[in-house]
């Protein structure tokens, strides 16, 4: 194993191109104070016909530039890719964090930090109650000193819609669209909030422009996807945040602030994200969107520093 580093650590992040899992991985090594250097994966052919962990030599299935150089003091990987390949290196001797269950044997990593929603337990297994991520009370003291003039043509208070998409468990249709875009409204009206939405990657575009057209011309503003990204100015500034149930880190990353937090139900069942909305829902840190303004006191719910810690303890460094 490589010896810790008398220096801030080194580390790799292993990640395919997703954002959702590079800030994953990001958002821990960040905790940790590690010093993290992002290397992205990509599968060579045939490889990217087979699962990665079916791959015989999966150091030989990925873009050669993502392992070059002198290995780092820990990689930290999240998703299939990073995890066939984590695992082959830490066989070599290198000390390899997994975030997310890698779906093959947690022994084949030093640590593995998963959610409890998983519910995978082992002794080199980390617990968190939400998914890792890069909020934190600095990021959002910056995003809003940033962001503030920009939302002040809003009213006061302001809510921040985060809307995801159709994945294999939810599905957000223009129909569903329909339907959110009116309880948003209703709500604009009957209490006289301000409103501004961001799609994310996965929303379909038609889904975006009905909520637009509904919207704006309400005095809403929706995030067109040129310019600056509000999504973090969006967080820091919010009153209340309403954020669709098919995105765990979507709604890891909202209960990382100080708002009250609301989830706008998607027709679809997961059985992992119902127990992560049943245990949020259970410490009072989430509730139904039933299209009113209805905030509640709360504390922000962030696990990805106590996880940082505790990998490092236990990584000795």
């Amino acid at each position: 194993m490589s010896p810790p580093s008398q220096a801030a650590p080194t580390s790799w992040i292993l990640s395919e191109p997703y954002a959702g899992l590079q800030a994953q991985a990001l958002g821990l090594a960040e905790a940790a104070g590690l010093t993290p250097d992002l290397r992205t994966l990509t599968s060579r052919f045939p490889w990217n016909f087979i699962s990665p962990p079916r791959w015989p030599w999966p150091l030989a299935a990925v873009n050669r530039d993502a392992l070059a150089g002198r290995l780092p003091d820990v990689v930290v990987g999240c998703g299939g890719m990073a995890g066939a390949v984590g695992a082959a290196l830490r066989a070599g001797g290198q000390r390899v964090v997994h975030v997310q269950h890698p779906r093959m044997p947690l022994r084949r990593f030093d640590l593995v930090v998963v959610n409890r929603h998983d519910e995978v337990t082992g002794p080199n297994v980390i617990t968190t109650r939400t998914a890792l991520h890069r909020v934190t009370p600095a990021r959002l003291a910056e995003e809003a000193a940033l962001w503030q003039a920009r939302f002040a043509h809003l009213p006061r208070p302001l809510v921040a819609v985060l809307i995801g998409g159709t994945n294999g468990r939810f599905r957000l249709t223009t129909g569903v669209a329909e339907g959110l875009a009116k309880s948003l409204a209703a709500m604009m009206a009957a209490d006289g909030v301000g409103l501004v939405l961001t799609p994310s990657r996965r929303t379909d575009p038609a889904a975006t422009e009905i909520l637009r057209s509904a919207l704006v011309p309400l005095g809403a503003a929706v995030w067109d996807g040129t310019g600056d990204n509000p999504y973090y100015g969006m967080l820091a500034l919010a009153d209340m945040i309403v954020v669709t149930t098919d995105s765990v880190s979507m709604v890891s990353e909202a209960a990382a602030t100080t708002a009250p937090v609301m989830l706008a139900a998607l027709p679809g069942r997961s059985r992992r994200i119902g127990l992560f909305v049943d245990g949020l829902i259970a410490e009072g840190r989430v509730r139904p969107f039933a299209g009113r303004f209805e905030p509640w006191p709360v504390t922000p719910l962030d696990d990805t520093p106590a996880a940082a810690q505790e990998m490092r303890h236990r990584l000795g460094f």
